[in-house]
Protein backbone atom coordinates (compact mmCIF):
# COMPACT_ATOMS: atom_id res chain seq x y z
CA UNK A 1 0.00 0.00 0.00
CA UNK A 2 1.24 3.53 -1.16
CA UNK A 3 -0.44 5.90 0.74
CA UNK A 4 0.00 9.34 -0.38
CA UNK A 5 -0.01 12.74 1.61
CA UNK A 6 -1.57 15.83 0.51
CA UNK A 7 -1.45 19.31 1.68
CA UNK A 8 -4.02 22.09 0.47
CA UNK A 9 -0.62 23.51 -1.34
CA UNK A 10 -0.55 19.86 -2.90
CA UNK A 11 -4.08 20.04 -3.79
CA UNK A 12 -3.17 23.17 -5.58
CA UNK A 13 -0.38 21.50 -7.53
CA UNK A 14 -1.79 18.40 -8.65
CA UNK A 15 -1.99 18.35 -12.75
CA UNK A 16 -3.84 14.82 -14.84
CA UNK A 17 -1.35 14.59 -17.71
CA UNK A 18 -3.30 15.60 -21.37
CA UNK A 19 -0.91 13.35 -23.60
CA UNK A 20 0.29 9.91 -22.87
CA UNK A 21 3.87 9.80 -21.40
CA UNK A 22 5.97 8.07 -23.92
CA UNK A 23 8.90 6.64 -21.17
CA UNK A 24 6.01 5.51 -18.54
CA UNK A 25 4.74 4.09 -21.50
CA UNK A 26 7.45 2.35 -22.28
CA UNK A 27 7.38 0.90 -19.15
CA UNK A 28 4.57 -0.38 -18.58
CA UNK A 29 4.44 -2.12 -22.30
CA UNK A 30 7.54 -3.77 -21.02
CA UNK A 31 5.44 -5.21 -18.06
CA UNK A 32 2.71 -6.33 -20.16
CA UNK A 33 5.72 -9.12 -22.02
CA UNK A 34 6.38 -10.05 -18.25
CA UNK A 35 2.77 -11.00 -17.66
CA UNK A 36 -0.40 -12.53 -18.77
CA UNK A 37 -2.53 -10.86 -16.56
CA UNK A 38 -4.43 -8.58 -19.00
CA UNK A 39 -3.02 -10.16 -21.98
CA UNK A 40 -6.59 -10.13 -23.80
CA UNK A 41 -6.76 -6.66 -23.48
CA UNK A 42 -3.36 -5.77 -25.26
CA UNK A 43 -3.80 -9.19 -27.93
CA UNK A 44 -3.63 -7.68 -30.85
CA UNK A 45 -0.75 -5.10 -29.77
CA UNK A 46 1.02 -8.36 -28.47
CA UNK A 47 0.72 -10.05 -31.42
CA UNK A 48 1.72 -6.94 -34.13
CA UNK A 49 4.67 -6.38 -31.84
CA UNK A 50 6.44 -9.46 -30.97
CA UNK A 51 6.62 -10.00 -35.13
CA UNK A 52 8.17 -6.11 -36.11
CA UNK A 53 10.23 -6.31 -32.96
CA UNK A 54 11.77 -9.65 -34.80
CA UNK A 55 11.46 -7.62 -38.43
CA UNK A 56 13.81 -5.14 -36.66
CA UNK A 57 16.24 -7.43 -35.07
CA UNK A 58 15.36 -5.60 -31.45
CA UNK A 59 13.80 -9.22 -29.92
CA UNK A 60 17.49 -10.01 -27.98
CA UNK A 61 17.88 -6.17 -27.45
CA UNK A 62 14.42 -6.58 -25.66
CA UNK A 63 15.35 -9.52 -23.34
CA UNK A 64 18.57 -8.52 -22.67
CA UNK A 65 18.30 -5.12 -22.42
CA UNK A 66 15.07 -3.62 -21.53
CA UNK A 67 13.37 -6.22 -19.91
CA UNK A 68 16.23 -6.70 -17.15
CA UNK A 69 16.66 -2.58 -16.37
CA UNK A 70 12.62 -2.64 -16.27
CA UNK A 71 11.04 -5.41 -14.54
CA UNK A 72 7.95 -5.92 -13.25
CA UNK A 73 8.87 -5.57 -9.54
CA UNK A 74 8.97 -3.57 -6.54
CA UNK A 75 11.65 -1.52 -8.41
CA UNK A 76 13.61 -0.16 -11.48
CA UNK A 77 15.35 2.68 -12.08
CA UNK A 78 13.61 6.13 -11.56
CA UNK A 79 16.40 7.50 -14.36
CA UNK A 80 14.91 5.86 -16.95
CA UNK A 81 11.68 7.63 -16.08
CA UNK A 82 12.56 11.37 -16.67
CA UNK A 83 10.27 14.05 -15.40
CA UNK A 84 10.89 15.88 -18.19
CA UNK A 85 8.90 13.48 -20.59
CA UNK A 86 6.33 15.51 -20.08
CA UNK A 87 7.84 18.04 -22.50
CA UNK A 88 8.02 14.73 -25.25
CA UNK A 89 10.21 11.95 -25.61
CA UNK A 90 13.46 13.61 -27.23
CA UNK A 91 13.71 15.77 -23.99
CA UNK A 92 13.01 12.85 -21.76
CA UNK A 93 15.60 10.90 -23.61
CA UNK A 94 17.92 14.15 -22.96
CA UNK A 95 17.62 13.76 -19.74
CA UNK A 96 18.93 10.09 -19.54
CA UNK A 97 22.16 10.86 -20.96
CA UNK A 98 22.20 14.19 -18.67
CA UNK A 99 21.56 12.00 -15.72
CA UNK A 100 24.77 12.28 -13.43
CA UNK A 101 26.64 8.54 -13.25
CA UNK A 102 26.52 8.91 -9.57
CA UNK A 103 22.85 8.82 -9.63
CA UNK A 104 22.83 5.76 -12.47
CA UNK A 105 24.91 3.88 -10.12
CA UNK A 106 23.10 4.39 -6.89
CA UNK A 107 19.61 3.43 -8.70
CA UNK A 108 21.49 0.23 -10.33
CA UNK A 109 22.59 -0.62 -6.96
CA UNK A 110 19.27 -0.75 -5.93
CA UNK A 111 18.01 -2.65 -8.74
CA UNK A 112 20.49 -5.33 -8.01
CA UNK A 113 19.47 -5.72 -4.08
CA UNK A 114 16.37 -6.02 -4.74
CA UNK A 115 15.69 -8.39 -7.96
CA UNK A 116 19.08 -8.63 -9.70
CA UNK A 117 21.02 -6.29 -12.16
CA UNK A 118 22.65 -7.47 -15.23
CA UNK A 119 26.41 -7.78 -14.91
CA UNK A 120 26.78 -4.88 -17.54
CA UNK A 121 24.39 -2.84 -15.96
CA UNK A 122 27.73 -0.31 -13.84
CA UNK A 123 28.38 0.48 -17.67
CA UNK A 124 25.83 2.74 -18.01
CA UNK A 125 27.39 5.47 -16.16
CA UNK A 126 29.58 6.13 -19.09
CA UNK A 127 28.75 8.09 -21.85
CA UNK A 128 28.91 5.31 -24.82
CA UNK A 129 26.97 2.81 -22.85
CA UNK A 130 24.03 5.27 -21.98
CA UNK A 131 23.88 6.30 -25.69
CA UNK A 132 23.57 3.18 -26.66
CA UNK A 133 20.53 2.51 -24.47
CA UNK A 134 18.69 5.35 -25.14
CA UNK A 135 19.76 4.18 -29.05
CA UNK A 136 17.60 0.89 -28.10
CA UNK A 137 14.93 2.76 -26.43
CA UNK A 138 14.11 5.24 -29.31
CA UNK A 139 13.90 1.83 -31.69
CA UNK A 140 11.56 0.53 -29.20
CA UNK A 141 9.57 3.24 -28.97
CA UNK A 142 8.72 3.40 -32.17
CA UNK A 143 7.70 -0.46 -33.18
CA UNK A 144 6.19 -0.27 -29.95
CA UNK A 145 4.63 3.05 -28.60
CA UNK A 146 4.56 5.57 -31.30
CA UNK A 147 2.33 3.64 -33.91
CA UNK A 148 -0.62 3.40 -31.39
CA UNK A 149 -0.56 7.27 -30.57
CA UNK A 150 -3.71 8.15 -31.62
CA UNK A 151 -5.43 4.88 -29.62
CA UNK A 152 -4.06 5.83 -26.36
CA UNK A 153 -4.30 10.05 -26.81
CA UNK A 154 -8.47 9.04 -27.54
CA UNK A 155 -8.10 7.03 -24.08
CA UNK A 156 -6.83 9.77 -22.12
CA UNK A 157 -8.99 12.40 -23.79
CA UNK A 158 -12.00 10.22 -22.25
CA UNK A 159 -10.43 9.95 -19.47
CA UNK A 160 -9.35 13.68 -18.30
CA UNK A 161 -13.20 14.57 -19.47
CA UNK A 162 -14.53 12.08 -16.70
CA UNK A 163 -12.03 13.60 -14.07
CA UNK A 164 -13.13 16.84 -15.37
CA UNK A 165 -16.53 16.26 -14.58
CA UNK A 166 -15.26 15.26 -10.72
CA UNK A 167 -13.13 18.51 -10.59
CA UNK A 168 -16.05 20.72 -11.82
CA UNK A 169 -18.23 19.15 -9.16
CA UNK A 170 -15.98 18.72 -6.24
CA UNK A 171 -12.20 20.24 -6.95
CA UNK A 172 -9.45 18.24 -6.80
CA UNK A 173 -10.62 16.57 -3.85
CA UNK A 174 -13.55 15.38 -6.55
CA UNK A 175 -11.52 14.66 -9.10
CA UNK A 176 -9.20 12.58 -6.28
CA UNK A 177 -11.90 10.55 -5.21
CA UNK A 178 -13.02 9.60 -9.09
CA UNK A 179 -9.53 7.31 -9.23
CA UNK A 180 -10.92 4.52 -8.75
CA UNK A 181 -11.15 1.26 -8.61
CA UNK A 182 -7.15 1.01 -7.31
CA UNK A 183 -7.04 4.27 -5.22
CA UNK A 184 -9.40 5.59 -2.77
CA UNK A 185 -9.28 8.96 -0.96
CA UNK A 186 -9.47 9.77 2.85
CA UNK A 187 -8.96 13.26 3.06
CA UNK A 188 -5.97 14.43 3.38
CA UNK A 189 -4.57 10.67 1.87
CA UNK A 190 -4.88 9.05 -1.40
CA UNK A 191 -4.30 5.06 -0.56
CA UNK A 192 -3.35 3.43 -3.69
CA UNK A 193 -3.16 -0.17 -4.08
CA UNK A 194 0.44 -1.02 -4.81
CA UNK A 195 2.88 -3.64 -5.31
CA UNK A 196 2.12 -5.84 -2.55
CA UNK A 197 6.31 -5.45 -1.66
CA UNK A 198 5.80 -2.00 -0.81
CA UNK A 199 4.25 -0.42 2.22
CA UNK A 200 5.40 3.16 2.72
CA UNK A 201 3.86 7.10 3.16
CA UNK A 202 4.87 9.54 0.97
CA UNK A 203 4.43 13.05 2.10
CA UNK A 204 4.53 15.96 -1.17
CA UNK A 205 5.59 18.94 0.97
CA UNK A 206 3.65 21.22 -1.19
CA UNK A 207 4.67 19.67 -4.37
CA UNK A 208 2.03 18.39 -5.71
CA UNK A 209 1.51 15.64 -8.30
CA UNK A 210 1.39 15.07 -11.70
CA UNK A 211 -1.09 12.09 -12.19
CA UNK A 212 -0.79 10.45 -15.36
CA UNK A 213 -3.11 7.89 -16.84
CA UNK A 214 -1.64 5.32 -18.76
CA UNK A 215 -2.89 2.45 -21.64
CA UNK A 216 -0.25 -0.22 -21.17
CA UNK A 217 -0.57 0.16 -16.99
CA UNK A 218 -2.65 -2.60 -15.83
CA UNK A 219 -4.45 -2.68 -12.82
CA UNK A 220 -1.89 -1.04 -10.15
CA UNK A 221 -0.78 2.19 -10.26
CA UNK A 222 2.72 2.46 -10.29
CA UNK A 223 5.29 6.08 -9.26
CA UNK A 224 8.82 7.17 -8.26
CA UNK A 225 10.74 5.39 -6.11
CA UNK A 226 12.72 7.87 -4.75
CA UNK A 227 10.58 10.14 -2.36
CA UNK A 228 12.65 14.05 -3.22
CA UNK A 229 11.87 13.66 -6.97
CA UNK A 230 9.53 15.37 -8.70
CA UNK A 231 6.12 12.77 -7.98
CA UNK A 232 4.67 11.10 -10.20
CA UNK A 233 1.78 8.18 -10.44
CA UNK A 234 1.15 6.33 -13.37
CA UNK A 235 -2.33 4.93 -13.18
CA UNK A 236 -3.96 2.43 -15.45
CA UNK A 237 -6.95 3.61 -17.85
CA UNK A 238 -9.76 0.94 -17.68
CA UNK A 239 -10.26 -1.94 -20.48
CA UNK A 240 -13.41 -3.14 -20.91
CA UNK A 241 -14.09 -6.60 -22.61
CA UNK A 242 -15.23 -6.36 -26.68
CA UNK A 243 -18.70 -6.60 -26.07
CA UNK A 244 -22.64 17.59 -24.53
CA UNK A 245 -24.18 20.06 -24.99
CA UNK A 246 -25.89 21.39 -28.16
CA UNK A 247 -29.30 22.13 -26.57
CA UNK A 248 -32.59 20.62 -26.97
CA UNK A 249 -34.47 20.73 -30.24
CA UNK A 250 -31.36 21.63 -32.06
CA UNK A 251 -31.69 23.26 -35.27
CA UNK A 252 -28.94 22.72 -38.11
CA UNK A 253 -28.73 25.51 -40.91
CA UNK A 254 -28.69 24.10 -44.57
CA UNK A 255 -24.80 25.18 -45.17
CA UNK A 256 -23.94 24.31 -41.70
CA UNK A 257 -21.32 20.96 -40.79
CA UNK A 258 -24.25 19.22 -38.74
CA UNK A 259 -26.56 19.63 -41.58
CA UNK A 260 -24.04 16.98 -44.28
CA UNK A 261 -23.61 15.15 -40.84
CA UNK A 262 -27.12 14.80 -40.28
CA UNK A 263 -27.63 14.03 -43.71
CA UNK A 264 -25.20 11.11 -44.15
CA UNK A 265 -25.92 9.82 -40.74
CA UNK A 266 -29.78 10.86 -39.91
CA UNK A 267 -30.49 13.74 -37.24
CA UNK A 268 -30.04 12.12 -33.78
CA UNK A 269 -26.63 10.28 -34.25
CA UNK A 270 -25.13 13.12 -35.83
CA UNK A 271 -26.49 14.92 -32.80
CA UNK A 272 -25.22 12.54 -30.77
CA UNK A 273 -21.61 12.56 -32.65
CA UNK A 274 -21.31 16.69 -31.60
CA UNK A 275 -22.35 15.94 -28.58
CA UNK A 276 -19.24 13.50 -27.95
CA UNK A 277 -17.31 16.06 -29.02
CA UNK A 278 -17.27 17.89 -25.57
CA UNK A 279 -17.49 14.46 -23.58
CA UNK A 280 -21.32 13.70 -22.94
CA UNK A 281 -23.06 11.11 -20.92
CA UNK A 282 -25.99 8.87 -22.11
CA UNK A 283 -28.73 11.20 -20.61
CA UNK A 284 -27.27 14.07 -21.92
CA UNK A 285 -27.10 12.65 -25.57
CA UNK A 286 -30.71 12.26 -24.86
CA UNK A 287 -31.68 15.71 -23.97
CA UNK A 288 -29.49 16.83 -27.13
CA UNK A 289 -31.51 14.74 -29.42
CA UNK A 290 -34.86 14.99 -27.49
CA UNK A 291 -34.78 11.00 -27.53
CA UNK A 292 -35.55 8.57 -24.75
CA UNK A 293 -32.00 7.74 -22.79
CA UNK A 294 -32.37 3.93 -24.34
CA UNK A 295 -32.93 5.11 -27.71
CA UNK A 296 -29.56 7.57 -27.17
CA UNK A 297 -27.89 4.27 -25.76
CA UNK A 298 -28.95 2.99 -28.97
CA UNK A 299 -27.79 5.84 -31.21
CA UNK A 300 -24.19 5.58 -28.78
CA UNK A 301 -24.02 1.87 -29.50
CA UNK A 302 -23.99 2.26 -33.49
CA UNK A 303 -21.97 5.29 -33.47
CA UNK A 304 -19.13 3.36 -30.88
CA UNK A 305 -19.78 -0.09 -33.83
CA UNK A 306 -18.44 2.23 -36.27
CA UNK A 307 -15.34 3.45 -34.60
CA UNK A 308 -16.37 7.41 -33.79
CA UNK A 309 -17.03 7.05 -30.25
CA UNK A 310 -15.96 5.55 -27.36
CA UNK A 311 -17.20 4.91 -24.20
CA UNK A 312 -16.42 4.47 -20.80
CA UNK A 313 -18.54 3.31 -17.54
CA UNK A 314 -17.83 5.29 -14.37
CA UNK A 315 -20.08 4.04 -11.30
CA UNK A 316 -23.32 3.96 -12.80
CA UNK A 317 -22.70 6.69 -15.64
CA UNK A 318 -21.68 5.85 -19.00
CA UNK A 319 -19.15 8.60 -20.98
CA UNK A 320 -19.24 8.78 -24.72
CA UNK A 321 -16.32 10.63 -26.23
CA UNK A 322 -14.75 10.96 -29.69
CA UNK A 323 -12.40 8.22 -31.45
CA UNK A 324 -9.42 9.91 -33.70
CA UNK A 325 -11.80 8.71 -36.51
CA UNK A 326 -14.67 10.38 -35.06
CA UNK A 327 -12.91 13.76 -34.72
CA UNK A 328 -11.68 13.63 -37.95
CA UNK A 329 -15.01 13.01 -39.30
CA UNK A 330 -16.23 16.22 -37.94
CA UNK A 331 -13.23 18.35 -38.66
CA UNK A 332 -14.01 16.70 -42.50
CA UNK A 333 -17.61 18.08 -42.25
CA UNK A 334 -16.72 21.45 -40.82
CA UNK A 335 -14.02 22.16 -43.55
CA UNK A 336 -16.77 21.01 -46.13
CA UNK A 337 -19.35 22.77 -44.59
CA UNK A 338 -16.67 26.02 -44.91
CA UNK A 339 -15.79 25.77 -48.62
CA UNK A 340 -19.68 24.90 -49.84
CA UNK A 341 -19.92 28.85 -48.12
CA UNK A 342 -17.04 29.71 -50.31
CA UNK A 343 -17.88 28.45 -53.28
CA UNK A 344 -21.91 30.05 -52.70
CA UNK A 345 -20.06 33.64 -52.18
CA UNK A 346 -17.97 33.32 -54.68
CA UNK A 347 -20.53 31.97 -57.37
CA UNK A 348 -18.52 29.05 -58.10
CA UNK A 349 -16.50 28.45 -60.62
CA UNK A 350 -12.46 28.00 -61.43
Amino acid sequence: MLRIHFSDADLARTRLSATPNPFWEIVASLHRFQTRQGRWAYAEWFRTVRHRLREKKLDRALHTVLLPLLPRASYFPDFLTPFEASDGFDAGLEAVLATPASRVLEELDMLDRVVGAPSWAPRLAEARPRQELVRVLRAYYEVAIAPYGEQMQSRIETERAMRCRGLLDGGVEGMLAGLGPTMCWEAPVLRVDYHPAVDRDLHLGGRGMLFVPSYFCWHRPVGLADPELPQVLMYPLLHEQPSASSPQGWRVLEDSPEASLATLLGQTRATALWASAAGATTGEIARAAGVSASSASRHASALRDAGLITSSRHATTVLHTLTPVGASVLRACARGASAARGTSRTGGGL
